[in-house]
């Protein structure tokens, strides 16, 4: 049982992590030191995802559902509505590309905003 609770726990964490690492950018608009926590997750997040990697966290999680001995993510309202946000099925490798991509530019246009931001409110002063 304290597996499974981990392993859901981590779950949501993940999801926070990749929602995080896809809009943080925008978070910064108003909270200006949060760029120095968003940046490296949003860089390894587009790295692990245009390189094909496998993030660290959805190997642990994977640990502590065999220990909890589940077979897969397909129970529960965790496995049934958060797994298929972070692990979608169908996922070919170019869609991991387009989706490095697109986490890339969204939060290149973020960060477009914060320095055009930051350049008004110079000027302003």
């Amino acid at each position: 049982m304290g597996s499974r609770i981990l392993a859901d726990t981590l779950l949501v964490l993940h999801l926070s992590f990749i929602l995080f690492a896809i809009c943080g950018s925008f978070l910064a608009l108003r909270w200006h030191r949060l760029v120095w926590i968003h940046l490296p997750v949003a860089v390894w997040a587009t790295l692990i995802t245009l390189l094909g990697g496998i993030c660290p966290l959805t190997e642990l999680e994977n640990d502590l559902r065999q220990s909890a001995g589940m077979a897969g993510y397909s129970d529960g309202f965790i496995g049934s509505l958060l797994l298929p946000l972070i692990y979608p099925h169908g996922l070919t490798r170019s869609m991991q590309i387009g989706l490095g991509v697109a986490v890339a530019l969204l939060n290149g246009i973020g960060y477009g905003l914060l320095f055009w931001q930051r350049k008004t409110a110079r000027r302003l002063t």
